[in-house]
């Protein structure tokens, strides 16, 4: 990479990967699947993500999701799409993230020249992004893209988000971290979901993190306490840093001054978002 170190990580974790994760603790989505018949919340999200990749069933999305329990998504796929079809699912979902970002950002930031600046900026960096294995990102590569702006550039950050997460499960299992090691390995970093969270959404047990935090012990990357050792720390930088590898392209095609002003209005969107609201207090952390 030609862009400075650490760059369009600290663009993707501040900026983009947020700004698209709205959507899933929004309100207004649970509302409008609920309209067509989907109620479970577990569903409303499982819908949601998959959606673009067509009526699929849960051996598509355990592998495409990666840290969600297969049990989980059994349960729900393909039977929600006996409800609702998933090109109303989308059509909901973007319904979903209009009236979400204009409440989370307020009429003046979305119609703002700023928000549209953002939006041509990283719908300029998707165009160095690359189908080939990366299922999800392919799935959204190929949807339509908004007209209005706060719409773009919520498309482009779904694109930019799922393009990172297709490459980091690559890094994943070079690694050798398995779903749950994968997801208690993060909690470790203070950044990642909280067991609570964990357990909510992706359907895991205690059971299974208790195992997971014994098998990264044993491996030398979680001490006693449950804290990343400084080979988890070395574990967790690698894995980091090959995902950037594998997702360097779109952000050097941006360029290094393009790269910092999508970061600058990016992350400024995000703390008004977050100041609005726009995420469980008790999301992330080692609670």
């Amino acid at each position: 990479m030609t862009l400075p170190l650490l760059a369009a990580r600290r663009c993707w974790h501040a900026a983009i990967n947020p700004l698209h994760a709205t959507i899933y603790f929004s309100p207004d989505l649970a509302k409008e699947l609920a309209a067509l018949g989907v109620t479970d919340p577990v569903a409303v999200n499982l819908a949601s993500r998959a959606a673009a990749m067509g009526a699929v069933g849960p051996g598509t999305v355990t592998a495409t999701f990666y840290n969600y329990r297969h049990d989980l998504l059994a349960r729900h796929l393909p039977a929600v799409w006996d409800t609702v079809t998933p090109e109303q699912v989308l059509a909901a979902r973007l319904r979903a993230a209009d009236s979400t970002l204009r409440r989370l950002l307020g009429p003046e930031t979305v119609e703002s020249p700023e928000l549209a600046e953002a939006a041509d900026l990283a719908m300029r960096a998707t165009e160095a992004c690359t189908r080939h294995a990366r299922t999800l990102y392919a799935a959204h590569a190929d949807l339509p893209v908004p007209e209005a702006p706060h719409l773009r550039l919520w498309h482009a950050t779904t694109l930019l988000r799922e393009h990172r997460g297709d490459g980091h499960l690559a890094a994943l299992l070079l690694a050798a971290l398995d779903p749950v090691e994968a997801l208690v390995s993060h909690t470790a970093t203070g950044r990642g979901m909280t067991a609570k969270w964990i357990k909510a959404i992706r359907g895991w047990e205690q059971s299974d993190l208790d195992a997971a935090t014994g098998r990264l012990r044993e491996r030398g990357i979680l001490d006693a306490d449950g804290e990343l050792t400084e080979e988890g720390k070395a574990v967790r930088e690698r894995l980091e840093a090959e995902t950037d590898r594998l997702d360097a392209a779109p952000y050097e095609h941006l360029g290094e001054q393009g790269l910092a002003r999508l970061a600058e209005l990016g992350s400024g969107f995000v703390t008004k978002a977050i100041g609005a609201g726009a995420f469980p207090r008790d999301l992330f952390g080692r609670a």
